[in-house]
Parts: C-alpha cells; structure tokens; sequence
C-alpha cells in the first residue's frame, strides 16, 4: 500500500505542507536592468536641467504667453474637428468597402487609394494652394452655365479650413480600414438573425454591428487621436495659427529655436497625457467581458503591492 502522506506529515511536531509560505522567484536580472535604466534618466534629466543653452528662462517666459495660449486652442479645435469628419467620412467610406454594389466599392477604395497613398505634408499643401489650381468654387449644374453658388477660393479656404480639410481627409482614409476591421470583427451571425427579425440593414449596422465593433475600434482610434494632435504641427507649413506656427514666429523673431522646441514638446507632452486618460477608460469600458479587460500595469501591481504590505503591517501591529 502507498503511503499519500506527504514527508512533512509523517514527521511529528513539522508544520503541514499548507503552512509553508510560497516564495516567488527573484528576478535580479530585471532590477538590475530597472536600476540602470533610473539612473541612466536621471542622469539625462541632469544634464538638461544643468545646460545653459536650453535658457530655461525662456522657456519660462514663453510656456504660459498668450500666443501659446492662442496657438492650442487652435491646435485643439483642428484635433476635434479634424478626428470628427475623419470618423464620420470614414464609417460611411467602411460601409462602402463592404457595400455589394461595384460603383460604391470601387469609390471607397479610390479614396483610400489617394488619400493614404501620398504624404500628409503633400495634402496640407495641396489644400493651402489649392487656390493655383481653381481660383472660384462654384456650386451649379455641370456642363451648363447654370450657377446657384461661386466665391473665391482664397476667401473660402483660410488656413485653418485648408487644414481642417487636410487632416480630416486624410484620416478618414485610415479610419476607414479600422472601423471596417471592426465591423469585420463581429459575427455575421449577429446581423443574420437581426435580419430574420425584420430590421433594417441601416438599423443593423447602428444598434448590433457598430456597437459591438467598438471594442476593436477605440484602441487604434485612440492611437489616432494622438497621433492627430500632432500631426496638427504639420499645418504650419501654410501658417494655420496652430501652436507649431505661432512657436516659428516666436524664434524667427528672436533666435531662441531650442527654447522654443521645449515649450511646444511640454505642451504636447500634456495634452497627449490627458488624451491617455479617456482613451484608457473607453478601452475598458468596450473591453469588459474579455480576457485583457483584467489586465492590471506593472505600476498598479507594484502600487498595489505596496498597499496590500502596508495593510498587512497595520493589521499585525493592532494585533
């Protein structure tokens, strides 16, 4: 007969195999690494901090000036209103990619063809220029001399609408292909029997594919509103106002270039970091139900770790 018992047990007056305390494996490797990783930052935050050249002065007097000011606010508008025609063009552009009818897919990919095919930087420029090209635009019947619209084109694309243009158009390109990855995503299942119930195509695009595409779609849509804001530094190439522009003319005016580099990098350092806080909660708000919707940071853990030490050191010590 085998004994089940484990060595622990059998001798008399030892502790259960319950009772031992799990130690985890000691990754000295990794510390080792994080160790050098701090001290390599804080050496280079040293040396900046120490550099005369960066004239941090400068970049005091300049980080909260009313043209800075002025240039984020227009900096932020075209963000908003660049990603809300992007997505708006790029949902119907989607639906067209996956439409039956030929003429309707062969559109959508000619957009997504022209639009993601040449440089932002090209576009902005087009758009900026684009009086050189048509010096009126004019709303009629085409073929005929019938008019019902005309304005000059300089009067009707400013900077600001030439730019909006630009990247609203270009990212439509790009939010098409990821909202039809996510439409591609659910089950064709889900639009099958919403069918045999007698919804709409319309309908059922709006209340069960989109819906639960969104769980696919907010991570990279996410990315792109970031990646958005800073493309917006692109438009000061036709002088839109943004901030990048109104920073050009500051060290055009007075030399300082790097000073001035700062000041921008910081406030877009921010302004990407408040973009990080929603976009994290809408991933986990569409990625409930799934198996990295649980997925904690190693920050977390460790703060977590430590609070958990804390509590347990506070409990023992009333004891």
């Amino acid at each position: 007969m085998i004994d089940t018992k484990s060595p622990a047990d059998t001798t008399t007056g030892t502790t259960s195999t319950r009772d031992l305390e799990v130690v985890p494996v000691r990754n000295y490797g990794r510390w080792i690494a994080a160790v050098a990783s701090l001290l390599a930052l804080v050496g280079l935050v040293g040396s900046l901090a120490k550099n005369d050249n960066l004239h941090w002065d400068i970049v005091g007097d300049y980080l909260f000036a009313d043209l800075i000011f002025d240039g984020l606010a227009t900096t932020l508008w075209l963000t908003a209103a660049a990603m809300l025609l992007g997505l708006a063009l790029g949902t119907l552009i989607a639906v067209m990619r996956l439409s039956s009818s030929p003429v309707l897919y062969g559109l959508a990919n000619a957009f997504v063809w022209v639009f993601r095919g040449t440089p932002l930087l090209v576009q902005i420029i087009f758009w900026g220029y684009a009086a050189a090209l048509y010096k009126y635009v004019k709303v009629g019947i085409p073929f005929t001399d019938v008019t019902f619209f005309q304005a000059e084109t300089n009067t009707l694309l400013t900077p600001a609408i030439a730019a909006l243009l630009a990247l609203g158009l270009n990212e439509a390109a790009y939010a098409s292909e990821i909202v039809r990855a996510g439409i591609q995503s659910v089950d064709p299942g889900q639009a099958e029997a919403a069918h045999s119930l007698g919804m709409r195509p319309a309908l059922i695009m709006r209340r069960i594919v989109l819906p639960q595409a969104m769980r696919v779609i907010i991570p990279p849509m996410g990315n792109e509103t970031i990646n958005m804001l800073k493309m917006t530094a692109l438009v000061s190439v036709i002088s839109a106002h943004d901030l990048m522009s109104n920073i050009q003319d500051v060290y055009a005016q007075n030399y300082q270039v790097i000073p001035m580099l700062v000041v921008a990098s910081i406030w877009y350092l921010a302004l990407v970091t408040l973009l990080s806080v929603p976009q994290a909660g809408l991933e986990r708000r569409y990625g409930r139900g799934t198996t990295r919707a649980g997925h904690v940071s190693p920050l977390r853990r460790l703060l977590g770790g430590a609070v958990e030490r804390l509590g347990k050191n506070s409990k023992e010590q009333n004891r």
